[in-house]
């Protein structure tokens, strides 16, 4: 019988298996996979998911993927945080302070109406309020008659002193962050715009020509009926709301030199605005709400037109 020598063969021979790497960082070795695409991620690329780790890639993927938040109406969820209205309110004290610069005299401020509380005129004021059709005290002839329409928008951002101011942006506050947040930022715009609009060319239809009209007011008008029509669509208590309200429009016909016509005009195209919002189908919602908007916009110019036709 032969004999073979010789040593045996070792069962551990043969290469020696390495640990993976994280895909990102080649030096770091790692046994964690993201649980989307299975390639090997570092502690310091892990993202916790529901089950298990993902990578970055597979994280922004899946934010791309998912639709962003609305609200009941369809409006971005970026409305909670109130940007417009914190907008609107530094543009109206900032305008408010641009027209205590152009006066010349400290009536800016206080020292007009209800018993000297409220400001008088300045040349600011005088330049963009809402008038029909009268001499300037420059002696120019001026106003909405005379092509100057910018007025019907400029007029919802000034005020006759301070506390005219302070009342209209501390309402602006309470009702334009709730209504700000149930509709989104883009369409509670809208229905700030549109509201102070309709109030102001409702002044211009119904007022003296010879009457100076500002204020954030028109626009303050129409969020409380939108606020109302709002809450009644979600189904909430509006109980609150009908008080305050109707408190507002005995204040407005008690009180001399308020303009009604602004104040119910804004109130109404606030109501119309709010009921297109509210009310739209969920199938082509936004068709639906810039349409109905757009209606507005252009039943508001035909009034503009016509009176403008009786003043020349």
């Amino acid at each position: 019988m032969t004999e073979r020598s010789g040593q045996a063969g070792d069962a551990t021979d043969g290469p020696v298996p390495t640990a993976p790497v994280c895909y990102r960082h080649p030096d770091r070795a790692t046994y964690v996979r993201c649980t989307r695409c299975d390639r090997p991620i570092c502690p310091e690329c892990m993202r916790e998911a529901s089950v298990g780790h993902q990578c970055p890639e597979c994280v922004s993927e899946g934010r791309r993927s998912v639709r962003p938040a609305r609200t009941a109406f369809g409006g971005g969820a970026a409305g909670r945080q109130g940007y417009v209205t914190k907008t609107l309110i530094a543009l109206n004290v900032l305008v408010m302070l641009l027209s205590i610069a152009s006066a010349r005299s400290g009536t800016a401020v206080a020292g007009g109406g209800l018993g000297g509380l409220m400001g008088g005129p300045t040349p600011l004021t005088d330049w963009g309020a809402v008038l029909g059709r009268a001499t300037l005290p420059n002696g120019i002839l001026g106003g909405v008659a005379e092509g100057q329409w910018y007025r019907l928008v400029t007029a919802m951002f000034l005020h006759y002193g301070v506390v005219h101011l302070l009342l209209n942006m501390w309402a602006l506050w309470v009702l334009g962050r709730a209504l700000e947040a149930a509709l989104g930022p883009l369409r509670f715009l809208a229905l700030y715009l549109i509201a102070g609009l309709g109030g102001n060319v409702a002044a211009y239809v119904f007022s003296d020509p010879r009457s100076a009209t500002v204020g954030a007011s028109t626009a303050i008008f129409g969020l409380f009926a939108a606020i109302f029509v709002i809450m009644r669509r979600l189904g909430r208590d509006t109980s609150s709301i009908v008080p305050i309200l109707v408190i507002n429009l005995i204040f407005t016909f008690t009180v001399p030199g308020i303009s009604i016509a602004g104040h119910l005009g804004g109130l109404v195209t606030g109501a119309l605005m709010a009921l297109v919002l509210a009310y739209a189908p969920r199938m082509r919602r936004t068709v639906f709400q810039a349409t109905g908007g757009a209606i507005i916009a252009v039943a508001l110019l035909g009034l503009v037109l016509v009176r403008t036709a009786m003043l020349l």
